[in-house]
């Protein structure tokens, strides 16, 4: 009987392809093999099997496959329920989830790592032989020299690098040829990986204090009935010393653990104290590393030695496991876990929630301000939930000063972006020999650059947004589509030079801040300094170790870094995160200002904290100062409930783009009303979002909010249903409808 086999191929495609499996291959292909496939007239894709059946399609003329590319599936069957989970929640395809799940090189041609090695040959691999042939070289001494390298090196035979030994030896490459030419030395590839080998000592794991203890009991209590559980301790409660305990005894009863952080640059600090106590048991994957090294980490998982423990960001949840026990989403609060562009736009946080639950293992959520979701999903009971109230060695939370920006500009006490008491603080802090770290939310040099005499503003030619100056680069960039022009020095309206640099970036900050403190040593740490996983590492190595003074970023340094010697924390400008036009602005201000508070005063002494703001009476800033999150979560609830907001109804967003902005005004006017007939009064828009134009795009927005018991999948059926039936009119056919189910 003949074999067929469903595939997905990388493609944002809604279906699967059928092809026909040749015969000599009927009885090794297997679900979650990656074969070669044609696709068209002329181009080939490796695809994945998703299933193998007997039912030959009718509506068109099935090809074959052309190659099977796998001996063993490197899609296991718990990852394939993952993907469809994905697919049919965040209402993205097979195809869309491949792409941005495995990696590049699973995708194609994958080339490992080889290593040209040097041995004896068999003829000279004694005493004897070797003897004679050292004297017959005395009159070629840098081959003699070469050989009696090899020989010191290997303690008188066995394999060496041939990298290492011409390298020893201080000989090119040429004499070595002719040891093997001569047939003295042999030289062979052999598969070396790209996977680094850990060489810290294991120590033991630090015991816990009486909070840290209660708190451990407390979740292993929690455990027993709730699948997932919020640690909600405060900043440097000492929770990752809660999760290495867990961690421990998961793996102690045979269990993998994945351990999720939001961000790659924390992946640096936190990889260092669990290789103490792990060793070479844990191993780390995300995007900075080389597509081959995540090829390897991924044929690792799903070999007979794979690592324990995965620590990774997002991604890291799409590998292979095969025996997972727990999962750790630490920051679990940080909209970095939401994918955006492209899609899956899914949320990592809560897929990994479903990957644990398909394994029967519990899920740990930790920070110190838990988004209001998960603390309503946890003090309603659907989650667990335990406290950590108190910093590690009893150390205070840091004292917070709210500065005026209105009131200190009258007063003449502003120079640039600092505020007099900020400036003296950091002054302090340096003559202290203490650190600093300032926060502004905006990389660049100026979002804004201004003609004086006409008014005229560089704008991006692809999207309706301004251009960000960037000063040490000379140019002028769009942070939407990456659109870059020079920096120009005459105006092209009126052809005056007379430009002002409107706002500040962290490239200015760093800019004013050496004029004020021209010796201080400063960095910045923001996405245009940290595009190598070597960038990041070494800011971060550099600030711990005390070669740098100060601190720049933007919301990287709010998440989770850990460094004992910052006195003074200084939030620039807090408004642009309080008048940011979104229902959770209120919710993102708080985390992050309070975030970065908690780098100040983790080591010996209390830290200081100054946020300056034009709105020192806006409600949220006097629970920052007292550090009051309950308090902030009740107003917060009031006013969802009032506005039909998440936690009691969900938000699924309907996005529809086209080059067309007259085509695509009338598209997204019948979708709204076709959606009201659907779903009533739920549908708001459409609307312009605030930035309405990227890449040659206009976008149009509609927000469905709809309750909570009300099937997401009966919804998104729905939508797609919708979707179907007006785009097969010709006229609408080629605007772009894409949905965004759970928006952060």
């Amino acid at each position: 009987m003949p074999l067929f086999a469903d595939v997905i191929l990388p493609l944002p495609l809604a279906d699967t392809f059928t092809y026909s499996v040749p015969k000599e291959l009927g009885s090794l292909i297997r679900e979650g093999c990656r074969v070669s496939v044609p696709l068209g007239k002329s181009k080939h894709y490796t695809a994945l099997v998703s299933r193998i059946h007997d039912n030959e399609p009718t509506e068109y003329t099935v090809r074959p496959i052309t190659e099977l590319l796998d001996e063993s599936p490197i899609l296991l069957p718990t990852q394939t329920k993952l993907w469809e989970w994905i697919s049919r929640y965040y209402m993205c395809s097979m195809g869309e989830i491949f792409k941005a799940a495995v990696p590049q090189g699973l995708k194609g041609e994958f080339k490992p790592k080889m290593e040209q090695r040097i041995r004896l040959t068999a003829r000279y691999n004694n005493a004897t032989a070797l003897n004679l042939i050292q004297q017959s070289l005395s009159r070629a001494p840098r081959q003699q020299r070469l050989l009696n390298t090899y020989l010191q090196l290997t303690s008188g035979g066995g394999e060496i690098s041939k990298h290492k030994l011409i390298e020893e030896a201080d000989v090119s490459p040429n004499i070595c040829k002719e040891l093997i030419d001569k047939a003295i030395f042999e030289s062979y590839e052999v598969e070396i990986g790209r996977l680094s080998n850990n060489t810290t000592p294991v120590t033991p794991q630090n015991s816990l204090n009486e909070a840290q203890a209660e708190a451990l009991e407390k979740i292993e209590d929690s455990f027993a009935t709730k699948n997932v559980t919020l640690l909600h301790g405060v900043t440097s409660a000492g929770k990752t010393e809660v999760y290495i305990h867990l961690i421990t005894k998961a793996i102690e009863s045979g269990k993998q653990v994945l351990y999720m952080l939001p961000e790659i640059a924390l992946t640096k600090q936190i990889i260092e104290r669990l290789r103490r106590v792990f060793g070479n048991r844990i191993g780390l994957y995300h995007s900075k590393f080389s597509d081959a090294e995540r090829v390897e980490i991924w044929k690792k998982q799903l070999s007979d030695t794979p690592y324990d423990i995965i620590l990774g960001v997002r991604s890291s949840m799409f590998l292979p496991f095969k025996n997972l026990g727990l999962v750790i989403v630490d920051e679990e609060h940080e909209n970095s876990y939401k994918q955006q562009e492209p899609a899956p736009r899914y949320n990592a946080r809560n897929a990994a929630m479903v990957l644990a639950s398909y394994f029967g293992a519990k899920t740990l959520l930790g920070t110190a301000t838990p988004s209001i979701d998960t603390y309503y999903n946890a003090t309603t009971g659907k989650y667990g939930l335990v406290n950590l109230n108190r910093r590690f060695r009893s150390v205070q939370m840091p004292d917070i000063e709210i500065l005026d920006l209105q009131d200190l500009s009258r007063r003449k006490q502003i120079t640039g972006p600092f505020t007099d008491p900020l400036t003296e603080a950091i002054g302090k802090a340096l003559s202290d020999k203490k650190q600093v770290i300032l926060f502004q939310n905006r990389r660049g040099y100026s979002p804004l650059m201004e003609c004086r005499n006409c008014g005229w503003v560089p704008r991006c030619k692809h999207c309706d947004v301004s251009l960000t100056l960037h000063k040490n680069a000379g140019k002028l960039t769009c942070h939407y589509c990456g659109y870059t022009i020079p920096a120009p020095k005459i105006c092209p309206n009126c052809e005056e030079n007379n430009f002002i640099n409107l706002g500040y970036g962290t490239e200015k900050i760093e800019d004013d801040l050496l004029k004020i403190f021209p010796n201080a040593r400063t960095a910045r740490m923001d996405l245009d300094t940290t595009r190598t996983r070597t960038a990041y590492e070494g800011i971060i190595n550099d600030f711990q170790e005390g070669k740098t003074d100060i601190l720049i970023g933007t919301q990287m340094v709010s998440k989770g870094l850990d460094f004992e010697n910052v006195a003074v924390v200084g939030i620039l400008n807090a408004d642009t995160l309080l008048n940011y036009p979104d229902f959770r602005s209120a919710e993102r201000a708080f985390q992050l200002m309070a975030q970065v508070a908690g780098r100040a005063g983790r080591g010996n002494g209390q830290g200081k904290v100054y946020i300056q703001t034009r709105q020192p009476d806006n409600p949220i800033i006097p629970l920052i100062v007292q550090n009051d999150y309950k308090q902030f979560y009740n107003n917060q609830l009031a006013e969802r409930m009032l506005f039909h907001y998440p936690p009691y109804y969900r938000l699924v967003y309907v996005y529809m783009k086209h080059r067309d902005i007259h085509l695509l005004e009338e598209f997204s006017e019948i979708v709204g009303e076709r959606m009201r007939q659907l779903f009533d009064y739920r549908v708001l828009g459409p609307d312009l979002p605030p930035v309405a134009r990227v890449q040659q795009q206009y976008i149009r927005k509609i927000v469905l909010k709809v309750e909570n018991n009300l099937s997401q999948y009966i919804i998104n059926d729905t939508l797609i249903a919708l979707q179907n039936e007006l785009q097969d009119n010709k006229r609408y056919k080629a605007v772009t409808m894409f949905y965004d189910v759970d928006p952060l």
